[in-house]
Parts: C-alpha cells; sequence; structure tokens
C-alpha cells in the first residue's frame, strides 16, 4: 500500500546519534521515496532492500542499527524477513520496526511473536516513526554499551586509566561518566589516606589509640 508524500519532509527531531544506520525494507517505490526521504532528512544513513532476501544478504554485509520492515512482500513476507533475523546471533538483538495498514490485534501480535519491537501503521505520521525510531536506536545503543561494561575492560596495572574503543586511554571517571549517567563523590579510602598523610599530626592525632 503506497504511503502519501508527507507535507513536512523534515521533521524537527533531537541530534541523531553518530553514523546510525537503517535500513528499508519494502517493495513499493513510493513507500522506499516516502520512507527514504523522511529518514534520510533526518539525520540517518539509509539504505534500501526490496525484497526480503536482499535485505538478509545485506545484513550479513553490514548489520544497520534498525529495520523498517513492510509486512507485506512477495516471496517473503516481513514475519519471516524478521524471524530469520532474529535466528541468527549477529542481526538478532537489531530492532525490527514494523510498517503495516492492517490494524487487527492478530496482526500486531503476529508481528510481535515475529520479533518486532514496535510497529507504524499506514498512512503514518512523520514525526510518530521519527520519535519510534529514535527510542529503539537509543535503546539499542545502550545495550550495546551495557555490554561493554560487563565485559572485558582493558585498564592500565599501573595508572588505572582504561583503554577506550578508539584505543585512547581514559582515567576511569571519564570512562565510566562518557558510558552511563553515574555520577562520582571523591575521596579516600583508609590505606591511601595513611600513605599520603600518615606522618602529619592531625592524622596521627586522628586514629591515636
Amino acid at each position: 500500500m503506497p504511503l502519501d508524500e508527507p507535507e513536512n519532509k523534515k521533521p524537527p527531531i533531537n541530534a541523531v546519534p553518530k553514523a546510525t544506520f537503517i535500513l528499508i525494507v519494502d517493495d513499493n517505490p513510493q513507500n522506499i521515496k516516502v520512507l527514504g526521504s523522511i529518514i534520510g532528512n533526518a539525520g540517518y544513513e539509509v539504505a534500501i532492500a526490496m525484497k526480503g532476501e536482499d535485505a538478509l544478504l545485506m545484513m550479513e554485509k553490514e548489520p544497520p542499527d534498525l529495520v523498517l520492515l513492510d509486512i507485506m512482500m512477495p516471496e517473503m513476507d516481513g514475519y519471516e524477513v524478521c524471524r530469520k533475523i532474529k535466528s541468527k546471533p549477529a542481526t538478532r538483538d537489531i530492532p525490527v520496526i514494523f510498517l503495516t495498514a492492517r490494524r487487527e490485534t492478530e496482526d500486531l501480535l503476529k508481528a510481535y511473536e515475529a520479533g518486532g519491537v514496535d510497529y507504524v501503521t499506514k498512512p503514518f505520521d512523520g514525526r510518530e516513526l521519527l520519535m519510534r525510531v529514535r527510542t529503539h536506536v537509543e535503546l539499542k545503543l545502550a545495550r550495546e554499551e551495557i555490554k561493554t561494561l560487563k565485559g572485558i575492560i582493558p585498564i592500565c596495572v599501573s595508572c588505572k586509566k582504561i583503554r577506550d574503543d578508539q584505543g585512547f586511554w581514559n582515567q576511569v571517571e571519564s570512562y565510566i561518566s562518557k558510558r552511563t549517567d553515574a555520577a562520582f563523590s571523591h575521596g579516600l579510602c583508609p590505606e591511601c589516606e595513611k600513605t599520603l598523610y600518615g606522618d602529619s599530626e592531625w592524622y596521627q592525632k586522628k586514629n591515636r589509640p
């Protein structure tokens, strides 16, 4: 089902995360034109696939940050494409938003059961689409950051700085602050306090039995 050309091709949104890659999968050229315009003008990198099989091959070479997937397509419908995406370890964490003209509860439940995280009904509002896209991209990036923090972190055995993904060494506070909402309060542990101030009068007085 073709989409209507939006009146405002550049709905205002907040800054897009750097180099965010969106794959649009739809067999209708008009839909692709409209979606590509909305997503591209919002600052996202866009790739297009008109068949489910083509989309799966593209994702093997370069996994996107999010997939906009039409349900009604020939040869392989959106449900099957989504199930295949979720069956592979390399792509199963990629969020899939279904694009559909169907509004029946059974169809929408089927979309979720296939592995979709959300859906947008046609004809859709460009602002709503972009808000849903941004929300699920941010959730994906947040999950990736959490996995990074839970994984093995390279740390210097001497100065205790942490090496980031670009190879730069950061103070622990800087590294964590960039990746979480954590705040720091600074103090001295008993061992460091003794090392630094053990000879001072106030320290000896403080720790006198």
